[in-house]
């Protein structure tokens, strides 16, 4: 379950105002940031010279666009663009991928990975660069080439060279997993986002779905609308975030929506979630409306606003500073999840959602770093019977469905050896579930049932 991105997908959140329009000189844009900024300025407006130094005494997320880059900007949210497929945020050493894009250039052979911070772009340092000037510089016409140089997670730096090329990708993405678990994968919060996600609901409800995960790990953000809307899915979720702008704090309501999710949905994050994810951790945080699983977020709890300059230009600005509605703070520190899992949260969420309804069943120890050639051993205190019902004893990868096994019974009846037809998955977790079905050889069935995880060791042994 890949998460997929458009490329240059920038961590945001966008304050839906209406847009304002200014002239395009110094004295009115310095009249908007001393109104409107929510944040320190670093320097003094007076003496700015240009909207460019200007910009550079404001946060990282305030900016200026062209009309040219506004509109590729705003084309990436909604997942219209042309570039190499990745997904960007500023970092102190540069410009941080979030994300590879599955069908992107920058996917093809495995030399852009998550993590990689991107230090050059051309030749041209990228420390000091705003993400929007970062955006434009790796950006072009299709069939052009971009060449970047790689600070990678072991210190080590690498050049590539990449085409730029079109391509789409989907913003939402389902799949009913074992236990009548209906899995939704959100990408950005885009426009449309509420809708599809209620589409992806709908549709999972129709197969049998009566629980679900939202995934907004390395969800980067969007709309507020959106936020407040997503938010609005969750039945113990009345209000969407606290906001603080410069004329005060106030309290914003989720937006009700028809739709809702059971009271036990599991949402997961990681430290790549950022803004209107991390809005919508920190609601379901502050009043128990959904279970987090996954890493502390991102830290990206500010929100911006565009203002429409009179030669078609627009001014980006940090306007507002969102907490979530019991007072959680996000900026700079992010949203802890009820459960920190260091392996994929889909795993535990997964997990989780079965077991709640294992009624009358019995724990079992977990199994740790396990060979992928393992075999399960079910020892019993008495002889019983190879059940008929295939069933009876099922395997199954967490995040997705049960693997084929095979059974067999030992000589004196006590043991049945558990066999997966095909090599387990490196890295991955299993749960083992024995069903009460199985009988004794006098046709007597368990008194309980039983279940187990397994975590399967990594390729390089952990």
């Amino acid at each position: 379950m890949k998460k997929v991105f458009p490329s240059l997908f920038i961590a945001f959140f966008i304050l839906l105002l209406p847009l304002h329009t200014y002239a395009a000189t110094l004295d009115e844009v310095k009249t908007i940031i001393e109104n409107d900024y929510v944040g320190e300025i670093n320097g003094n407006l007076e003496t700015a010279t240009s909207i460019s130094e200007m910009m550079e005494m404001l946060d990282p997320h305030s900016t200026y666009f062209t009309k040219e880059e506004y509109e590729s900007f705003v084309n990436s949210i909604d997942n219209t663009t042309v570039g190499i497929g990745v997904v960007i945020e500023k970092h102190e050493k540069g410009i941080l991928i979030l994300d590879v894009v599955k069908n992107g250039s920058a996917s093809k052979g495995g030399e852009v990975e998550v993590g990689d911070i991107i230090t050059e772009v051309n030749g041209q340092p990228t420390k000091d660069l705003t993400i929007e000037h970062a955006s434009s510089l790796i950006t072009g016409a299709e069939g052009t080439i971009v060449s970047l140089t790689l600070l990678k997670k072991d210190g080590t730096t690498k050049n590539v060279t990449i085409p730029r090329k079109p391509f789409s990708v989907e913003n939402v993405s389902t799949k009913l997993l074992y236990g009548n678990v209906g899995y939704i994968q959100l990408n950005s919060y885009s426009s449309n986002g509420v809708s599809e996600v209620k589409e992806a609901y709908q549709s999972l409800v129709s197969k049998g779905a009566t629980s679900f995960i939202l995934d907004l790990q390395n969800n980067g953000g969007g709309y507020v609308s959106t936020a407040e809307d997503i938010i609005g899915l969750f039945p113990g979720a009345k209000n969407a975030y606290k906001l603080r702008i410069s004329e005060g704090i106030y309290t914003a309501p989720a937006s009700y929506q028809a739709i809702q999710f059971p009271e036990n949905t599991r949402v997961l994050v990681n430290r790549f979630s950022a803004s209107a994810s991390e809005m919508t951790a920190a609601a379901l945080l502050d009043q128990n409306a959904g279970i987090l699983y996954g890493e502390q977020t991102y830290g990206k709890g500010s929100m911006q606003s565009f203002y429409q300059l009179s030669d078609g230009s627009y001014l980006k600005l940090t306007v507002g500073e969102f907490y979530g509605p019991n007072d959680t703070v996000v900026n700079n520190i992010g949203v802890k999840p009820h459960k920190l899992t260091e392996s994929n949260p889909v795993y535990l969420a997964h997990y989780d959602s079965i077991v709640e309804h294992l009624q009358g069943y019995a724990k079992l120890n977990d199994l740790l770093n396990v060979p992928t050639t393992k075999k399960f051993t079910i020892n019993f205190t008495k002889p019983v019977q190879l059940p008929n019902d295939p069933n009876a004893i099922e395997l199954v990868k967490l995040g997705g469905d049960p693997v084929e096994i095979t059974p067999t019974l030992s000589e004196d009846g006590k043991h049945i050896v558990v066999t997966p037809k095909n090599p387990l998955q490196p890295g991955s977790q299993y749960i083992l579930l024995i069903h009460p079905t199985i009988q004794d050889t006098d046709g007597r069935n368990l008194k309980s049932g039983y279940y187990l995880k397994t975590t399967v060791q990594s390729n390089n042994g952990n």
